[in-house]
């Protein structure tokens, strides 16, 4: 058998396999899922835009399913659907991907029906912003093609096993996914459970430092490393502590921010009160961040 031959083989059986577990997000299909679970499908958090969504399935069926857990940081989210009829997908360890492997592409096509790719694993430990802006780090750049409303779906090894969970298009024919790996299956689980994650959150919108730097090189001030801020939500914790729109954050919960990655890796790892440190005009300060729970937010 031909090199080709058996890619054509391994590509249709990669469709039977998994073709009824993949799922369109949306009305439209904004985006793709994969079923998990007897009634649970996995996709993007991006893909979503409320507590309800349309889940619509490779044979054409249409429900109308509820979010059971919604990580909008980690880009990921796990519908409550009827899955009767689509069997759950198997999970391979996404952890041994490297570059060069063969992995698949799946995504669903409007009106129902399922697109199968084929690709090679182009890059490693690559790292792209969440919806909310956070830095995801850890994730597998590939090579199989996917159209627009892919996102979401699923990245299979051979067998048809869930190596990972595809998410944004880097560039011409590049792909980055999520590697289906121990950490990530815990916080599927978790998502399925109905344990969304909470995490601290201030409550501003931030400029980036080089801004920072600009503008007040721009209002004869020196020059620092920090995160400037740009706006306070009303009620948030960072308008409780006193922080204002042209403060720049240099430190928080005891780590130094030069920049927004380091804002919200200071925020992921402190427990509320802590302090946060930040230059007034010429003047440095120490502010407390107290209590209750964090507003929604840039940061």
């Amino acid at each position: 058998m031909s090199a080709i031959e058996e890619l054509q083989g391994a590509v249709a059986t990669v469709a039977e396999r998994v073709g009824p577990s993949i799922v369109g997000i949306g009305r439209g299909t904004r985006g793709s899922g994969v079923v998990i679970t007897a009634g649970k499908v996995l996709t993007n958090a991006h893909n979503l835009r409320g507590d309800e969504v349309t889940v619509t399935f490779a044979d054409g069926r249409r429900l109308r399913g509820s979010v059971a857990g919604f990580d909008g940081d980690g880009d990921l989210a796990v519908i409550d659907v009827d899955t009767a009829g689509a069997n759950p997908v198997e999970w391979a360890d996404g952890a041994d991907l490297g570059v060069g492997t063969a992995v698949f592409g799946a995504g669903a096509s409007q009106g129902g029906g399922t697109r199968v790719t084929f690709g090679l694993v182009s890059a490693v430990a690559r790292a792209f912003r969440g919806p909310g802006g956070r830095r995801i780090d850890g994730s597998v750049e590939h090579t199989a093609p996917l159209a627009p409303g892919s996102s979401g779906g699923a990245l299979l090894d051979a067998e048809g096993r869930l190596v990972g969970i595809n998410t944004n298009r880097i560039g011409e024919g590049f792909y980055l996914a999520l590697p289906a790996d121990a950490a990530l299956h815990a916080r599927v689980d978790a998502l399925a459970r109905g344990e969304s994650p909470k995490r601290p959150r201030l409550g501003v919108a931030v400029a980036p430092s080089h801004v920072a730097r600009q503008m007040r090189r721009s209002v004869g001030l020196p020059e620092r490393d920090g995160v400037l801020v740009r706006g306070v939500e009303d009620g948030s914790p960072a308008a409780s502590a006193g922080i204002q729109a042209g403060d720049l954050i240099v430190e928080a919960g005891g780590r130094v921010v030069t920049d927004a990655d380091d804002l919200h890796a200071a925020l992921a790892a402190v427990d509320f009160p802590f302090e946060v440190k930040l230059v007034r005009g010429t003047d440095e300060r120490t502010v407390q961040v107290g209590g209750g729970a964090a507003a929604t937010g840039e940061a």
